[in-house]
């Protein structure tokens, strides 16, 4: 159900893409669009690991150097029964990871300093393990699509502001460039982010039972929020369109971040994990009177 349902939302994310197309230019803009977005997946698809990775500084490590963190990796893709993923770390201060790559047999996982820092053992073996859960769902790859589409639709919507009239074809004319530049961006940020709150509650469940502990994720995940919103990512924060990879929300410091959240409420992901280790929920105190 939830491939379905992010096949779907995908669809409807490629026909946003179209229909501002189809705004700027009618059927010339439509085709227009239609090559970008395929161009423009085709490019990330073969080279969506390494933009990334590189765009945040990532060096890639292994067992000599980093013995403890990738022997932990190596662990848990065995465990998953996954190709052992290539490894690094970004030297960044917030505690954060995200995993990459166009299939499992050429994925990347990354974590930063501030992450391999801040968490125990355990909770560093549940990060890394929601991490391969989204290689193993294939998630890595729907979320570079989506991340591409969406960056094709911020793009369009640029081209509306600067070019404001549309196209001699638009069939709207100066109206279609005005919806484009105003609607496009935040229909994209709504897709994006159901896709992602889709995702990330599976890789949760499915990390849990990789490594074996649901409550080390669970603790993690509670770290990582409050560490998140207290430490900066300026690399995230400069490119938002990434900021649905990490595990937890990299973005804080501007307004408009938590408008439209690409994750799903992280209390609300400790309590499934919670259940899912067998722990019952805290009853509500009555509140007192007076």
């Amino acid at each position: 159900m939830n491939y379905l349902r992010t096949g779907i939302l995908l669809a409807g994310l490629t026909a946003l893409v179209l229909g501002a197309g189809y705004l700027l230019g009618a059927e010339q803009g439509l085709v227009i669009a239609f090559v970008f977005a395929l161009a423009g997946n085709a490019f990330a698809y073969w080279n969506s690991d390494k933009m990334v990775l590189s765009m945040y500084g990532a060096r890639q490590v292994d067992e000599r150097s980093h013995p403890s963190y990738v022997g932990l990796v190596r662990q848990l893709a065995e465990r998953a029964e996954l190709p052992m993923p290539k490894v690094f770390i970004i030297d960044n201060p917030q505690p954060n990871a995200f995993a990459t790559g166009r299939n499992p047999e050429n994925a990347a996982v990354a974590a930063t300093t501030g992450l391999l820092n801040n968490m125990t053992h355990e909770e560093i073996a549940g990060v890394m393990a929601h991490e391969l859960a989204h290689v193993k769902n294939r998630d890595t790859l729907i979320m570079t699509i989506t991340a591409t589409l969406a960056g094709a639709l911020s793009m369009l919507a640029t081209f509306a502001m600067f070019f404001g009239r549309g196209g001699r074809n638009s069939p709207l004319g100066g109206l279609g460039a005005l919806l484009v530049m105003i609607l496009a961006p935040l229909a994209a940020m709504l897709v994006q982010m159901a896709i992602s709150r889709t995702r990330e509650y599976q890789a949760d469940k499915m990390g849990a039972e990789i490594c074996g502990h649901p409550l080390w994720l669970a603790s993690a995940l509670e770290k990582l929020e409050g560490l998140s919103r207290r430490i900066d990512n300026m690399k995230a924060e400069d490119n938002p369109a990434t900021a649905h990879m990490f595990i937890i929300n990299p973005l804080h410091t501007r307004k408009t971040d938590n408008l439209f959240s690409t994750h799903p409420n992280t209390a609300s992901r400790v309590q499934r994990l919670r259940e899912m280790a067998g722990v019952k929920p805290e009853p509500r105190r009555a509140r007192p009177w007076g």
